[in-house]
């Protein structure tokens, strides 16, 4: 995909989204940070299930760390790994209390810090909750980036650096979510939708598929 198709694909994604945003709930950003460290290896709709009770009850690290691990574990039970994230979490909400007044620092080196956040939640919050023009490679956007020719690489950190040379600063605030929502709900893993998908015209996969109707005929 070359410099003109990359701006065609985000312009494309922006006109149908112009102000796109993470599916998941929260309305503070240590919910932001608690939601994207239960999110990993499940989904969203999983997640917000358990945080919409869990965050009404537990809105803040004093009062996660009060929950303690059979109380967090109980919110959380429905979720993936919800033992070792409930564990990761309240070993994230002493340390925010013990270092950061118990408010989410910003800066990455502090983020990444904290158990159980690595460089993609890092970057998650980073982006939605500071505004810093970072790109975080989960499987969809690494898929994406790879089968449309956007990006290549065989790692998330090397799609990730490719991705912040190639992708337009005009589109990079936001890039993170377009490429996410695409991924989930047209460009999927195993039946990419590209019989109606906006930016198939500057698309770089050549095993493009058609409706399943075209194919029975």
């Amino acid at each position: 995909m070359n410099i003109q198709q990359i701006d065609t694909f985000f312009a494309t994604l922006r006109a149908a989204n112009p102000e796109p945003t993470t599916e998941l709930e929260y309305s503070s950003v240590f919910e932001l940070l608690a939601a994207v460290l239960l999110s990993a290896q499940a989904t969203d709709v999983g997640v917000n299930k358990a945080t919409r009770r869990l965050f009404a009850r537990a809105p803040t690290p004093h009062a996660m760390l009060a929950l303690g691990l059979d109380g967090l574990s109980e919110h959380i039970r429905t979720i993936g790994l919800y033992r070792t994230k409930a564990r990761h979490l309240l070993a994230t909400c002493r340390l925010l209390i013990e270092r950061h007044g118990g408010r989410v620092p910003r800066s990455r080196e502090a983020l990444e810090a904290l158990p159980g956040v690595g460089r993609k939640t890092a970057n998650v919050v980073l982006n939605a909750a500071f505004g810093e023009a970072t790109l975080a490679v989960d499987t969809h956007i690494f898929r994406v980036a790879n089968r449309t020719g956007l990006a290549s690489g065989k790692t998330p950190l090397a799609v990730e650096r490719q991705l912040m040379r190639r992708v337009p600063r005009a589109y990079l605030d936001d890039a993170h979510h377009w490429l996410i929502l695409h991924g989930r709900y047209v460009c999927r893993a195993r039946l990419p939708r590209c019989w109606e998908c906006a930016v198939a015209p500057v698309c770089g996969y050549r095993e493009k598929t058609a409706a399943p109707h075209a194919s029975a005929g």
